[in-house]
């Protein structure tokens, strides 16, 4: 298959989703597929496209990001991936710019992400007014053009990135001891950095990430963070989502060890999200 195979994930976000399909419908080239993992309790409803929609079903409790993004993968026709959540709108020639980088160069390449305002995108728009409205990350710094070695791995995030399915499987997918919400994608992209696969910022076109409410710290997750990040601390020895986990513990919500090496949930907390 050629062109560029699109995977998401949707778990509740329909409207969201339903503008990423909107988006990928004015890309031009269009891909060549979008693979759908569905966690819906219900199917949602999705707007005709012209290219093919695969909707795999994938049930559970937690959302189980590392499985969902790897039946993604195995699912897809195509040979170039672009992994892009449910709540992304792309650019115009963002796949044209993801299949032109993932032919010159093996590595993930990481599409810099405008932030939307609570009252963007939610009805008709143009590309135009989104770019005014999106706000950069400060934590990324994009180039204008052209493509930047990342050195620092923290910074790779799965919110959208293109990947070669053949460097995929060499660094083993997402691994999927890591359940439900959290620290997956900081995993992911430290096994890349040890099989030097490059990381790259590329400049130029763009995600839009659409609005939605969010915690800050997630507490919703709350069960799903701490037991991902003892899993990430057990094979790489250091604590990931630290943010987050200082932010718990401030709370009472959580308790590390005299000597931080382990952490554990409140005893009633541990009751309701084991």
């Amino acid at each position: 298959m050629t062109g560029v195979s699109v995977l998401t994930l949707a778990r509740g976000r329909t409207a969201h989703l339903h503008q990423l399909v909107e988006g990928l419908k004015r890309c031009r080239p269009l891909p060549a597929e979008l693979v759908l993992v569905d966690m819906n309790d219900a199917p949602p409803p999705i707007p005709g496209a012209p290219f093919p929609i695969r909707r795999i079903a994938l049930r559970g409790e937690r959302l189980p990001l590392a499985t969902a993004r790897n039946l993604a993968a195995r699912s897809a026709g195509g040979d170039r991936l672009l992994f892009l959540d449910a709540d992304c709108i792309p650019s115009r020639a963002l796949l044209e710019l993801i299949e032109s980088a993932l032919d010159k160069v093996d590595g993930l390449v990481c599409p810099q992400a405008l932030y939307l305002g609570p009252e963007d995108a939610r009805g008709a728009w143009t590309e135009a007014e989104l770019v005014a409205a999106g706000r950069p990350h400060p934590a990324r710094v994009f180039p204008d053009a052209g493509l930047l070695r990342e050195t620092n791995y923290g910074l790779f995030w799965s919110l959208a990135f293109g990947v070669r399915r053949t460097t995929f499987d060499r660094i083993g997918g997402f691994d999927e001891a890591f359940t439900g919400y959290g620290g997956e994608d900081t995993d992911f992209g430290f096994r890349a950095k040890q099989l030097d696969v490059p990381l790259l910022f590329t400049g130029g076109d763009v995600v839009f990430h659409q609005h939605h409410p969010v915690s800050d710290p997630p507490v919703e997750h709350l069960g799903d963070i701490v037991r991902n990040a003892q899993v990430f601390r057990r094979k790489w020895g250091w604590w990931p989502m630290e943010g987050w986990l200082n932010a718990f513990e401030a709370e009472g919500q959580i308790a590390f060890s005299s000597d931080r090496s382990s952490v554990s949930m409140s005893p009633a907390l541990s009751a309701t999200s084991a």
